[in-house]
C-alpha cells in the first residue's frame, strides 16, 4: 500500500511538468525574473539580510535585496510541505501518528504515538502553529517516509522554479544542507496562494483542530502578527531558528492586487514585510499589455485578411511614474514568404521601458493567408504597433 501511494505521489509531481494540474491545483506559466527590482535595495531601510517583493500576478520582482542568496529558511519550509499535503493527499485521510513523528521536538502540536487525526488538521497545525511533528506525520502519510516525501519536495520546488533550494526535512529544522532563497520562497508562496485550501489556512488568526482518537480539540494561534496588525494580509508563514534568524513569507491583497514579501534573517521581520508591501501598493502597478485571446489586425485593404492573436497574457509591473513611458513593439520572427498557416507563430509582442525589454509574448496567425501582393509583412507589423 505504501509503495503504491509513493508511486502515485511521484507521478502527480511529474504531471505538473505537463501542465495538467494536481487535484485541481494551479498551473501557470513561470515568469523568468526580468529585473533586479524597480529601485535600488539601499534606497529602502530594511533590516533583513535577504528580501524580495514579488508581484503575485506575474511573478516579477519589485524589490530585491540579496534575493538569490542561499540561507536557512527555518519553518518557511512548511509552505511546500503544506502544498504537497494538499495536492497529493485527501483532506479526510485518517493519519495514525508514528513514534518518529511524535518524537520531533522544538515547535510542535504535541503529537503522541498512535493518535489519529485527519490530514487536513495536520496541515493546519503545521501552518498555523508551526508544528514540526505535524510535518513529519504529513510526509509519512503521503510518501511512506519523511525521506521519500522530501524527495518529492525537492522535485516540486524545482518544477515551480525554485532552483536554488534544497530541503533535507519537512519542517526546516537546522541542517547545513537545508537551504532556500527569498526568491524561491516567494515562488513557492505564489504557487500555494493559487490553492484555495492553502489560502484559507494561512489567513487563520486562530482556529482549533480535532483529534479523532482520543477525541479532543486543540486551540491554535497563528504566529504571524501581520494578521492582526495589517488588514490586507493573506498569511503566509513565519520561521525562526538561531541559524536562520527571524524569517517571514507574507502576502497581502489590496484593491484586487496581491503582493508577496519575503524577509530572511530580519530582526524587524513584521515591520520589514509591511513596509515592503505598502511601498509596493503605493508606488507600483501591474499593467496588462495584452490579454490571452486578444487579436491584432495586420491586414491590408484589398488583400486577404491576416489577424494575429495573443495566446498568453502579457503583464508587466512598473513604477506608477513610469507607466506613460512604456513602449509596445511587435517583432516579426517568421520569414515573410507566403502562405502563412493558421496557428503559425509569426511574431512577438513586446513591451519596453527606457530601452529595456520588460516582457514579451508570441503572436500567432489566426487563419491561413495566401496573397499579399508583395507586401512587406515585417514592415507592416512594426508600423501597426507604432500607429503608422
Amino acid at each position: 500500500m505504501v509503495r503504491q501511494k509513493w508511486a502515485q505521489a511521484l507521478l502527480c509531481v511529474f504531471i505538473s511538468i505537463l501542465g495538467l494540474g494536481i487535484n485541481g491545483g494551479p498551473v501557470f506559466a513561470q515568469t523568468e525574473e526580468v529585473n533586479h527590482g524597480l529601485i535600488e535595495a539601499h534606497s529602502m531601510s530594511i533590516s533583513a539580510d535577504a528580501a524580495i517583493l514579488m508581484d503575485a500576478t506575474n511573478g516579477e520582482t519589485l524589490y530585491n535585496k540579496n534575493a538569490h542568496k542561499q540561507r536557512p529558511p527555518a519553518s518557511t519550509t512548511k509552505i511546500l510541505t503544506a502544498i504537497l499535503g494538499l495536492e497529493l493527499g485527501r483532506p479526510d485521510e485518517l493519519v495514525v501518528v508514528s513514534e518518529k513523528a511524535a518524537a520531533v521536538g522544538e515547535s510542535t502540536i504535541h503529537l503522541d504515538p498512535g493518535e489519529k487525526i485527519l490530514l487536513y488538521e495536520l496541515i493546519t497545525g503545521a501552518m498555523v502553529k508551526s508544528g514540526n511533528d505535524a510535518c513529519v506525520a504529513i510526509g509519512e502519510q503521503i510518501a511512506g517516509t519523511e525521506k521519500d516525501f522530501v524527495r518529492l519536495m525537492n522535485q516540486k520546488a524545482f518544477l515551480i522554479g525554485a532552483k536554488n533550494t534544497h530541503f533535507v526535512n519537512t519542517n526546516g529544522l537546522p541542517n547545513k544542507n537545508h537551504y532556500s532563497t527569498a526568491y524561491d520562497l516567494a515562488l513557492m508562496a505564489r504557487y500555494g496562494l493559487q490553492i484555495p485550501a492553502f489560502t484559507s489556512i494561512t489567513r487563520l488568526k486562530e482556529t482549533e483542530i480535532h483529534f479523532i482518537e482520543p477525541d479532543f480539540f486543540m486551540n491554535l494561534r497563528n504566529t504571524n502578527k501581520l494578521l492582526w496588525n495589517y488588514p490586507y494580509t493573506d498569511g503566509v508563514k513565519t520561521g525562526t531558528t538561531t541559524a536562520a534568524g527571524k524569517c517571514l513569507v507574507a502576502a497581502a491583497t489590496k484593491d484586487g492586487r496581491q503582493l508577496i514579501a519575503v524577509v530572511l534573517n530580519a530582526p524587524n521581520r513584521f515591520g520589514d514585510a509591511q513596509k515592503l508591501l505598502e511601498w509596493g501598493f503605493s508606488n507600483t502597478e501591474t499593467i496588462t499589455i495584452a490579454q490571452a485571446g486578444d487579436v491584432v489586425d495586420v491586414s491590408r485593404e484589398g488583400s486577404e485578411p491576416l489577424m494575429a492573436f495573443v495566446q498568453q497574457p502579457l503583464q508587466v509591473s512598473v513604477l506608477k511614474k513610469d507607466e506613460e513611458k512604456l513602449e509596445k513593439k511587435i517583432q516579426w520572427t517568421r520569414d515573410s514568404h507566403l502562405p502563412i498557416d493558421g496557428g503559425e507563430e509569426i511574431g512577438v509582442y513586446e513591451v519596453w521601458l527606457n530601452e529595456k525589454k520588460l516582457g514579451s509574448t508570441p503572436l500567432y496567425a489566426e487563419c491561413r493567408a495566401e496573397i499579399f501582393d508583395g507586401w512587406d509583412l515585417k514592415g507592416r507589423l512594426t508600423n501597426l504597433i507604432e500607429g503608422k
